[in-house]
């Protein structure tokens, strides 16, 4: 983005962006999607769909904030219901299409709940989920889930998937993780990274700043969207992103480098960038992708600038 880009796009954050987001506030809009006859598009970002309202793409994705440190992402041709938008009763029906769930923090008061063909999904661990309303399958890439209707109660362990049709043994099993790793996770990975930066910078603000007030969405205008902040401490979500609260974030290295930069340029310099010899030294390995490196000044460690085509693809350490 360049520096225009960041001047306008924080002269024209919402009125709403300083307060809480709730759950069912609209994050992210790609493509054609839309909810109670209001088509949504890439500034519907904060949006909000209250209880009973339904969301539903064509040919796009959505990604909607549920309690803190919770994102619900619906695929293509997809239709939720925000049955409860509650931050202790949290309820979404799944009917057609892909949805995915990242869990990056969740706290004991939360109920968290997606029901999908007869069956209520009670998420019970940080983790990450995949729901498939056509199939009638839910999957369990990581974290815990109790799937439960009339008669049945079925624990998923991470790594395992449930069939619902009615006629099936109703026993979790094992999958191959990467035969699902397709276009929404892809998406999700993506998005996942770009908040991972964004929470990078917006908890830096808050180091010697006021308006710091617990764990919770902060909205960045950089971004134009929000991102969680961890109350305290750090911690890795599902796809291996790190998130920062402002106690800690003066270890989070830079934003891009470890935290998985997807080309499109370089957002905000923040910390310092690896040297020139490690650079060089790591060209083509681990993931890395060619880009520019320029000096930023005699002494200081050169700084990665518009790395157009790619970049870092990082992974847990």
């Amino acid at each position: 983005m360049t520096v225009a880009g960041m001047v306008l796009a924080a002269a024209s954050t919402p009125l709403w962006a300083d307060q809480t987001a709730r759950p069912g506030t609209v994050n992210y809009v790609e493509g054609q999607a839309a909810t109670g006859g209001q088509s949504l598009d890439s500034k519907s970002a904060g949006v909000e769909i209250g209880a009973g309202q339904s969301v539903t793409t064509l040919n796009g994705k959505v990604e909607i904030l549920l309690t803190p440190g919770v994102f619900l992402r619906l695929g293509p041709n997809s239709s939720a219901t925000l049955v409860s938008t509650g931050l202790a009763d949290t309820r979404v029906d799944l009917t057609q299409g892909q949805a995915m769930v990242e869990v990056d923090q969740l706290f004991p008061q939360n109920h968290l709940q997606i029901t999908q063909g007869g069956f209520a999904i009670q998420i019970q661990k940080a983790g990450l989920y995949d729901f498939d309303p056509a199939d009638q399958q839910v999957r369990v890439f990581d974290g815990e889930a109790v799937a439960t209707n009339a008669a049945h109660r079925i624990e998923m362990k991470a790594g395992h998937e449930l069939n619902l049709v009615a006629n099936s043994d109703l026993k979790a099993h094992g999958f191959d993780r990467k035969h699902y790793e397709g276009d929404l996770f892809n998406w999700s990975k993506l998005r996942s990274s770009y908040l991972a930066e964004a929470n990078i910078t917006e908890a830096r603000t808050y180091v010697s700043g006021p308006g710091f007030i617990g764990a919770g969405w902060y909205w960045n205008p950089w971004y134009s969207a929000y991102t969680f902040i961890p109350g305290d401490g750090f911690f890795y979500d599902p796809f291996g992103w790190g998130f920062y609260s402002p106690f800690l974030v003066w270890r989070a290295p830079l934003v891009g480098f470890y935290g998985g930069f997807y080309g499109g340029g370089y957002h905000s310099f923040v910390g310092y960038a690896p040297s020139a010899a490690f650079v060089a030294a790591n060209h083509g390995v681990a993931g890395y992708r060619a880009g520019t490196v320029v000096a930023a000044h005699a002494g200081v460690a050169p700084a990665f600038h518009s790395m157009g085509g790619g970049g870092f693809h990082g992974g847990r350490r």
